[in-house]
């Protein structure tokens, strides 16, 4: 079993802190302090997202605490989870690629939508995974070539706030849409940052804000993923018809629809950072919070992290030290390769989701575990000097991918117990799937889903070997 039991241990206690810090309860009941509630002639709730469960119970607890109920809502997240509340009503979706989960939930919302009316509030909790989760097409677009467009996405390479000002532009409910359908009435929308640098129109493709990007950016970010050519057909009638004035843009910034909006991020990366920080520091480490964001090519920046370690190492940087980095890595894959994260369009069912077949003979990982993967190659090759020397990646979210692991922590040990196991470590890592080459050795990181999302997080830890 690697990384050693030492290491391990302390490793996921600043994961767990991580998480805490990222705990939506608190901040749902901090936000709702601010929030005028009683007035209003009925009060709906529409959770979306990973942390929709959370955040909505919390939501229903400190209403309650106030005398007022929500009158009806909607809650779409990962599971069939309990109800916060008898007037809400729970649709699982999908994730990462929608299915006809996602398209019921989409509905879900329409219908409530059509219900709210002026003198009306609407609490949109927002977490990381709604732009799938409750995605259903925009009109002349089939739900089959929004799965298609969301697969070819996934491995395209592109970062998540580049992802999401295409995703959103084919979206029923993104890019400012939910809130042009909820005008009339009042909107307060609590989000939960996945996204680099906080961006609200980038989180969960930004259903509540302006969308500021043009037509010609989205084909742009297409044509320069090499993705314009392969999308379906209809995605790019669309765009032209919005070039020719054809079809109506998004909600741009200074658009009425969002005179009665108002949108704010309550929990991000930097809290889990920070909460992981004051752990370290409590256990004796010196801890320092890495100010440049996690980006990149997974595998480039796991070995990257590895080396920065060995050369403060080798410079005679004192044990007992932990650094720490947030935000989200890629993955680019091959045109003709799937990775389990997603399908290509030849192997999206009529529901939208990758097949079963499909995601059990495919490489299988997620871009955590292929940065732990790659770090563990760096720490092998560099031997003893790598002693006392362990790294943990993981998604705060629980889930790394499309598996069940929430990444992986590893040290100069885990590439030779891969070999040992019978695999083939360099052949695992470029393929993209990590996933198997980690789990022969021990290496992953299982936690269950945290009920919170704000990226990734990545610790590289320095102690007395």
């Amino acid at each position: 079993m690697t990384p050693g039991p030492a290491h391990s241990h302390l490793l996921r206690a600043l994961f767990d802190a991580a998480v805490m810090g990222a705990a939506p309860e608190p901040a749902v009941r901090t936000a709702l302090d601010d929030i005028v509630v009683h007035g209003h002639r009925r009060i709906w709730l529409l959770g979306i997202g990973k942390a929709a469960g959370p955040m909505a119970h919390a939501a229903i607890a400190s209403l309650t605490a106030r005398g007022v109920a929500p009158f009806g809502g909607i809650l779409v997240t990962t599971t069939h989870e309990r109800p916060p509340h008898p007037a809400v009503l729970v649709f699982p979706g999908e994730h990462p690629v929608p299915g006809p989960g996602s398209l019921a939930a989409a509905e879900a919302i329409g219908a409530v939508a059509d219900r709210a009316e002026r003198g009306d509030l609407v609490l949109v909790l927002l977490s990381g995974g709604a732009s799938s989760l409750a995605a259903a097409p925009i009109r002349d677009i089939h739900p089959r070539e929004l799965a298609q467009l969301f697969a070819q996405l996934l491995g395209s390479g592109l970062d998540i706030v580049r992802t999401n000002i295409v995703r959103k532009r084919f979206l029923r409910w993104g890019a400012g849409r939910l809130a042009a359908a909820l005008a009339a009435a009042a909107v307060e929308c609590l989000a939960i940052s996945d996204v680099p640098g906080d961006d609200l129109a980038a989180i969960g493709s930004g259903p509540c804000v302006p969308d500021p990007t043009t037509t010609p950016e989205v084909a742009r970010i297409l044509r320069e993923a090499r993705l314009l050519a392969r999308i379906p057909e209809t995605l790019c009638t669309y765009l032209s018809a919005v070039e020719q004035g054809e079809r109506p843009e998004t909600p741009k910034p200074g658009d009425p629809v969002f005179e009665r909006v108002r949108c704010r991020i309550i929990v991000s990366n930097a809290n889990a950072l920070e909460s992981a920080a004051a752990e370290a520091r409590t256990r004796g480490l010196v801890a320092r919070i890495v100010p440049e964001p996690l980006g990149g090519e997974a595998a480039e920046r796991g070995a990257a992290i590895a080396r920065a370690l060995l050369e403060r190492a080798g410079a005679g940087a004192s044990d007992g030290s932990v650094e720490l980095h947030g935000g989200e890595t890629t993955v680019t894959l091959d045109a003709d390769r799937s990775v389990g994260r997603a399908a290509e369009p030849s192997s999206v069912d009529q529901a939208g989701g990758a097949s079963t077949s499909e995601r059990s003979s495919s490489p299988v990982g997620g871009r955590s575990q292929e940065l732990a993967l790659s770090a563990a190659r760096v720490l092998h090759e560099a031997g003893e000097r790598a002693d006392g020397i362990a790294i943990l990646a993981a998604g705060t979210d629980g889930r790394d991918g499309p598996t069940d692991a929430a990444g992986a922590i590893v040290d100069r040990q885990t590439w030779r117990a891969i070999i040992d196991a019978g695999r083939d470590p360099a052949r695992d890592l470029d393929a993209h799937g990590a996933y198997a080459a980690l789990d022969a050795a021990g290496a992953l990181l299982r936690t269950g889903e945290t009920g919170t999302n704000v990226m990734d997080v990545v610790f590289g830890l320095r102690t007395t070997a």
